[in-house]
């Protein structure tokens, strides 16, 4: 288990988690019943649940209470039997390449094309966001450094506004499960890209696009939808070139930058949609991946040249800025003896697993 972590009141996340005492259905299929807390009503039936564990088809393992986006969920461990359902299409594959124009593309191995369109859910939620952030604004609020409390006027703003958040969150989050659980019962493998989403939010330009569009909850949710269909998921690499690459002859563009959005091939003369262009090269990558080639453009292509794409390297630090790896507190550094079993030392502590 490893060292308790102490937790701030401020920042802690309200949860708790049961594993011992009463956790029931109660036979009316409205209530629940956890340790310390009694019996609680709930807002959505439980009949379904009861219905299982009446038949010995389910039963409790564990409780989780937490509090999220102004109300309490209480989440059921239950240990069952599930039924692995047959997708619609089992032996096609599918590339997903996710972007903010639209949401997702979508190219299968049988050649169809889909577009997903973003449905931007904040910024439909914005005009009325901003109204009620400058109601909250000219309230007296909270203040750490002298102590002071904030005023009811500003906690009902505050509670407005937060409502408007909720909302937006929800709305995301429906729209989102409907497209990968639509995704995962048609197509038996799915190609998704390895996206370096928090180096995204550093673009202000992008960021509150990108963090709208939740490419990084996308993922996850194929991964454990496929396994419930018991479907592989491929994760093609962070440095793989989905759309430099030339989807017809497998030619690679040194730059294509991002307000390019026709991909034009320099060798065979291809002319496609960029996003289109990166969607059809993960769906080759999961045929490559099945014959072993490891890349997309490598089946029944002629050689062709493939100039350096990305250099495969972290942003570079301004002059004068110091990291601190490999040195001491105040910038001094070690001889350079002991700097190098320093260094071994700190790589030796990397390979080891962690115990907490």
């Amino acid at each position: 288990m490893g060292v308790p972590r102490r937790k701030l009141k401020r920042k802690a996340r309200l949860a708790c988690r049961f594993t011992t005492g009463t956790i029931r259905i109660e036979p009316d299929g409205r209530h629940v019943t956890l340790p310390r807390l009694g019996t609680i009503r709930t807002h959505e039936p439980t009949s379904k649940l009861l219905a299982r564990i009446r038949a010995g088809a389910a039963r409790i393992l564990s409780a989780a209470v937490r509090h999220e986006r102004g109300r309490w969920f209480v989440s059921l461990q239950v240990e069952t039997t599930r039924e692995i359902t047959r997708v619609d299409r089992p032996d096609v594959a599918v590339g997903i390449d996710l972007g903010v124009k639209h949401l997702a593309v979508l190219a299968d191995s049988s050649g169809e094309i889909r577009y997903e369109p973003n449905p931007k859910r904040l910024d439909g939620a914005l005009k009325l966001l901003r109204f009620h952030s400058r109601r909250a604004s000219r309230r007296q609020g909270p203040d750490r450094k002298t102590g002071q409390k904030p005023s009811t006027r500003w906690e009902k703003a505050n509670c407005e506004r937060n409502k408007i958040h909720h909302r937006v969150a929800n709305l995301r989050t429906d729209s989102l499960h409907k497209l990968t659980t639509r995704v995962r019962a048609e197509y038996g493998t799915v190609v998704v890209e390895d996206l370096n989403v928090a180096g995204m939010l550093r673009n202000k330009r992008l960021a509150r696009r990108v963090a709208d569009a939740g490419f990084g909850e996308i993922r996850r949710q194929l991964t454990y939808k496929g396994r419930r269909y018991a479907c592989p998921t491929i994760v093609a690499n962070r440095w793989y070139a989905s759309s430099k690459t030339c989807s017809n002859c497998g030619a690679t563009k040194a730059k294509l930058p991002l307000h390019a959005r026709v991909f034009t091939c320099d060798a065979c003369g291809l002319v496609l949609d960029r996003d289109e262009n990166a969607a059809r090269n993960l769906v080759a990558l999961a045929a490559a991946c099945i014959t072993g080639t490891g890349v997309a453009g490598d089946q029944d292509t002629p050689r062709v040249s493939k100039p350096r794409g990305a250099n495969r390297q972290t942003r570079r630090q301004r002059p004068g800025h110091h990291t601190g790896r490999g040195g001491r507190a105040g910038g001094a550094s070690l001889p350079h003896q002991r700097r190098k079993e320093t260094g071994d030392r700190r790589q030796d502590t990397e390979t080891q697993p962690a115990l907490w």
